[in-house]
């Protein structure tokens, strides 16, 4: 097999500890304690030898990164290794003068999250009050000379709040917002049946989001993905297997996707036993869907299989049980009324259908699930 290329981004999952207990998070339903993070000697040389293999962006990721009392020391070295560098947070952490810190100490780009543009739901989806101190981060952000980037997660529970928060973003004076669909991961699939949106949600959605785009060219760049379930072709998933993307959870399990964990028959590999160079060139787990060998039809005849190279194998196996299988969210997949399904429960009535109790993802839930 040739020798893959460089991968060019690496997402630091420096930890699953985190003060908010969103819903739709797509960490794993097991969290990773604290105990068995990386610590700050072993992330300084995973940063410098990804950066050797070839990353050249960096993002700093978690949980919620900013509870590492060591961040500081990660965002100085990324500096020096030549990383473009970004911090995505919720803002609970972070002050002023941390901000004004990451600033001297060479961090490019912090994206701070919003789960709404109301303070209520905001914080109930949070799970804690958090919405006047993200307000007051990311006005932060921006008195310290960074692009405005604000991130708002769509979902079921405030798709119909678009324009809200699209005003909420311009009051803040953004540069960028991303108004990023839940992906059905981790915590979020668990609570699907409250997350997924309606068609009619979407459309409304998609329809606000253009309008805004219009209104704003030229001031603020707006990023709308409809969901995977609505689109009938599905994503390029981390842009192709072990091609792009590399991430590092907080206990230093090297994977592919940051939900490739979960796979079976996946021979995964820790950094704490190999070099970046070797997991990413030769592990079992890199490799495993590079390529095309591993395709099953219709994707192995499918003239868009360069596009979307099969789509999310992670997603194929929670929801056929083989990674193999064509992403059912593709109409050509065979599995494709998996999402149809969905589609279609999400449209009922609440008291047609039994939904169990929103989970909010939390160290103690993790325990029992």
């Amino acid at each position: 097999m040739a020798k893959p290329p460089p991968p060019l981004w690496l997402l630091a999952e420096v930890t699953h500890s985190c003060p908010l207990q969103c819903p739709y998070c797509s960490n794993p339903l097991h969290l990773i304690p604290k105990k068995d993070e990386l610590d700050t000697e072993s992330w300084l040389r995973v940063l410098h030898e990804s950066r050797q293999l070839g990353a050249a962006q960096l993002g700093f990721s978690g949980g919620e990164p900013l509870v590492r009392k060591d961040l500081e020391d990660l965002i100085g070295a990324a500096r020096k290794l030549g990383y473009y560098s970004n911090l995505i947070t919720s803002g609970v952490g972070m002050d002023g003068d941390r901000v004004a810190r990451f600033r001297e100490l060479g961090l490019d780009h912090i994206q701070v999250s919003f789960q709404a543009d109301d303070a209520v739901l905001n914080d109930y989806l949070a799970g804690t009050h958090a919405f006047q101190h993200k307000l007051e981060m990311a006005r932060a952000v921006k008195a310290n000379g960074y692009p405005m980037v604000l991130c708002f997660v769509i979902h079921r529970q405030n798709s119909d709040r678009i324009a809200q928060m699209l005003d909420l973003a311009v009051e803040l004076q953004a540069d960028y917002v991303e108004l990023a669909t839940t992906q059905f991961e981790g915590w979020a699939l668990l609570n699907r049946d409250h997350l997924l949106p309606t068609l009619e949600q979407v459309r409304e959605a998609e329809r606000v989001a253009h309008v805004y785009q219009e209104k704003l060219k030229g001031k603020m760049r707006i990023y709308y993905v409809v969901p995977d379930y609505y689109e009938n072709r599905p994503k390029a998933c981390v842009g192709g297997w072990g091609r792009v993307f590399l991430a590092v959870a907080p206990d230093g399990m090297a994977l592919p996707c940051h939900a490739a964990r979960d796979l079976p028959g996946l021979e995964l590999h820790n950094v704490r036993d190999h070099s970046m160079e070797w997991i990413w060139n030769d592990s079992p787990a890199f490799n495993h869907f590079r390529g095309e060998g591993w395709m099953k039809e219709p994707c192995r005849s499918c003239d868009e299989r360069e596009k979307d190279f099969g789509g999310c194998h992670c997603q194929a196996f929670k929801l056929t049980g083989d990674p193999t299988n064509a992403d059912p969210a593709c109409s050509k997949s065979p599995h494709h009324h998996i999402v149809e399904e969905a589609a279609m429960r999400a449209r009922l009535p609440s008291q047609q259908v039994t939904v169990k109790p929103l989970m909010f993802r939390s160290r103690k839930n993790s325990v029992h699930l």
